[in-house]
């Protein structure tokens, strides 16, 4: 290679360094994390909402700062929020449903759902919360979900096992992979996305999509479309969020996917995941 061509490569290389670069008098953009709650963040940066942070941090410019505050425990994910985005103490949460009132969301930037995890070699036949054979097994369930409504609107509580995995510090949201693999429970309805990083190491074990159904009245959702959030009357960040996902939403969906997180292309369809 000449030394013209040599300086032109340079010339390049350092444009791209210096469009990815945080800017040296950038304003941290601070986001609200959980410390210890594996598969979404923890402090060694190991989790996807982490990976989510650094990404959209790269596309604004800022460098990422995190506030810690634990999702579970008294209050849960509301009193979290409570506490941290909407106190002022910062900017973003990096994962909320789409439909969140207490936030100022953006724009969707996946969707996934519900689902029940049962062993592959039982080839149960179930395909909703309506599969008959749902009627002769134990089901794992975590409280304070959609799935636990649709499984009290069926009567299929009566044999159900709850789990506090999203309420009790400490416990992984793989506790119910191996209830099911120990067979506590013959089969475990949870949020795909929580599950999707453990699952690699439960090969033996088969997912299944809960679509959105109906038993009696209203439509039961169980597919959500899933976006970020600034607190409430903060539309600069908001905004600039929603450009951080317009600019990057392909790469925000690699993430994702690389955590085992299944997509859909859309909140009524469980069955179009990628």
């Amino acid at each position: 290679m000449t030394l013209r061509r040599l300086a032109v490569a340079a010339a390049f290389v350092l444009a791209a360094a210096a469009a990815s670069a945080v800017r040296a008098d950038a304003q941290p953009l601070r986001v609200c994390a959980d410390p210890d709650y594996m598969p979404f963040s923890n402090r060694a940066g190991q989790g996807f909402e982490n990976k989510l942070a650094q990404a959209v941090g790269r596309t604004l410019g800022e460098p990422v700062r995190y506030v810690w505050g634990s999702m579970r425990g008294p209050g849960g994910f509301d009193q979290f929020l409570h506490d941290t985005l909407n106190a002022g103490r910062c900017d973003v949460v990096m994962n909320v449903p789409y439909a969140s009132e207490n936030v100022l969301v953006t724009r969707p930037y996946y969707v996934s759902a519900y689902g029940f995890i049962y062993p592959k070699k039982r080839h149960y036949d179930i395909t909703s919360m309506d599969s008959p054979v749902l009627k002769d097994l134990r089901i794992g369930f975590e409280q304070d979900t959609p799935p636990e409504t649709g499984l009290k609107l069926r009567a299929l509580i009566l044999h159900a096992t709850p789990f506090d995995v999203g309420d009790t510090p400490g416990e992984s949201p793989a506790d119910i992979l191996t209830a099911v693999k120990s067979g506590k429970v013959g089969v475990a309805v949870t949020w795909q996305p929580s599950i999707g990083y453990f699952m690699r190491s439960y090969p033996d074990l088969a997912f299944v999509p809960l679509p959105n159904s109906r038993a009696a009245g209203t439509i039961e959702q169980y597919v959500f479309p899933m976006a970020m959030a600034a607190r409430k009357g903060d539309t600069r960040t908001r905004d600039a969020l929603d450009k951080a996902i317009g600019k990057n939403k392909d790469e925000l969906q690699r993430v994702l996917r690389s955590f085992g997180v299944l997509i859909y292309t859309g909140p009524s369809d469980a069955a179009g995941a990628q």
